[in-house]
């Protein structure tokens, strides 16, 4: 244990509630304020999770010379003023995913963080798997050699946010969150991909989205429907590396495929986890049970623990324990895919990565 972190959660909604208790199960993380504009709400869960100070104002609570870090946790659109108000402030920031709603507001606060000399980290859960463990070490080690293909893939066969049953209306709204299935589920397979293949930079991209699966009429209309259900995407990458990309929250399938890299001298698929290659002349492919080098790794590496989950990793770089993962970066790159998806679907072409730049338009709400 080291000295605590002394973190301000911004949100207490369904994401906020969860954070909360992911930071009771660490030592070295004290929740000592909390900031929602449902003031009520919040006095509930400070009561709860017994956190002293309670704001309805984000600028009252981030003048607190006492906290360390902030934790937003809001609807996509939010992501880039809270940011970059806590970055301006002297916080640390811990925010969920995805980065932002769109590639420029995602830009400024990856701009910010390293112009106020404080860490951004982004929520990014599938990176501290043991299968991601398992096949990245495979990749570093040399296993697969030289990397060219890889497919991004994220499946529900009807779990569409509020729709369908679970969540609320602005998880599917455009003005508050930006995206559907892409930035919903899509950051967490894209951005786990771009890990494995050492995130190089997008030159190029084109794709398409769309929705056409019927859902309740009452549902939709008092929901604002107005996110896609599936993302289709093809990039190219740095290094000659092509990435393709599907991404639904409904589809008529049965979802057996996986997210998969291939390298010239072995494949990886990750659900369920397999390595594919050869001996000799002969080709083989064998299922690891992640479960075993991860539990080894954890007994034995002293830096290992610390990658547990995305909370446990954030507290142990604010400490200085392990450097921070580039989880920002790897953000920042699938922002950049997921919108260059949108626009390709707009202009009905192929584009590039200035192209998204020079294009991107905020979609940031003042708070």
């Amino acid at each position: 244990m080291g000295t605590p972190m002394r973190i301000g959660v911004i949100g207490v909604g369904m994401i906020g509630k969860h954070h909360l208790a992911e930071y009771a199960k660490i030592p070295d993380a004290q929740v000592v304020a909390l900031a929602d504009v449902n003031e009520t709400e919040a006095r509930r869960v400070a009561d709860e999770y017994k956190v002293p100070q309670v704001f309805s104002d984000i600028r009252k609570m981030l003048a607190l010379k006492e906290l360390d870090a902030v934790d937003v946790c809001l609807h996509n659109n939010f992501h880039a003023p809270a940011t970059v108000l806590a970055l301006e402030a002297g916080k640390h920031v811990y925010c969920e995913k995805p980065i932002a709603g769109s590639y420029i507001d995602a830009k400024s606060m990856t701009d910010a963080a390293k112009n106020c000399g404080r860490k951004l980290h982004i929520q990014i859960g599938t990176l501290y798997s043991r299968e991601q463990k398992v096949a990245k070490h495979l990749i570093e080690s040399g296993q697969l050699g030289k990397l060219y293909y890889a497919r991004s893939y994220g499946f529900r066969r009807r779990g569409r946010p509020f729709v369908d049953g679970y969540g609320t209306p602005p998880f599917v709204q455009k003005t508050a969150a930006g995206g559907g299935a892409l930035f919903d589920m899509g950051i967490y397979h894209i951005a786990q991909t771009l890990d494995l293949l050492g995130n190089p930079s997008v030159e190029t991209i084109s794709g398409a989205t769309h929705q056409e699966i019927p859902m309740y009429e009452d549902r939709q209309k008092s929901a604002g429907y107005s996110v896609e259900e599936l993302g289709l995407g093809f990039a190219r990458l740095g290094g000659g590396i092509t990435l393709s990309i599907e991404e639904s929250w409904a589809m008529h399938y049965d979802g057996s495929e996986s997210t998969k890299v291939l390298g010239a001298l072995g494949g990886i698929k990750l659900e369920p986890l397999t390595f594919f290659s050869k001996a000799g002349d002969v080709e083989y492919s064998a299922q690891i049970d992640a479960g075993i080098p991860n539990n080894r790794w954890t007994n034995c590496k002293p830096d290992y623990p610390f990658y547990a989950s995305s909370q446990v990793h954030w507290i142990a770089a604010l400490q200085g324990k392990v450097p921070l993962y580039d989880t920002a970066g790897l953000a920042l790159n699938t922002s950049l895919i997921s919108e260059g998806i949108y626009l390709s679907q707009t202009v009905k072409r192929e584009v590039t990565a200035p192209e998204v730049l020079e294009k991107s338009k905020s979609t940031a709400v003042k708070i």
